[in-house]
């Protein structure tokens, strides 16, 4: 069994993700994450893929994590601010949405 590298991890995940197949996204992801937890690039694609999966707690869990590390990483903010709305914590989700605006991102 051949072991596969990083690179060929993140390359079929982001082919997964090009084609809608978050689910799948996720997965290679997750793995990928689990050896390289500072992965950014990664770990913000994974909160996506959770969030287009529906997967909203684990989107919420990613996007806490990156906003904790990179708190003017605005991408993470809106997703942080999207998967607690689609949760119904809208209170919550107000402050990172507003962030994210402020940095640029809707």
């Amino acid at each position: 069994m051949t072991v596969e590298t990083a690179d060929r991890r993140w390359d079929r995940a982001t082919y997964h993700a090009e084609l809608g197949q978050w689910i799948e996204a996720a997965e290679v992801l997750a793995d990928l994450v689990a050896d390289e937890p500072d992965a950014t690039a990664a770990r913000l694609l994974l909160a996506r893929a959770y969030f287009h999966s529906a997967q909203l707690r684990r989107a919420e869990q990613e996007a806490r994590v990156l906003v904790e590390t990179h708190p003017a990483e605005g991408y993470a903010q809106l997703l942080l601010g999207r998967a607690l709305a689609r949760q119904s914590r809208h209170d919550e989700a107000a402050g990172p949405l507003k962030l994210a605006a402020a940095l640029g991102v809707s």
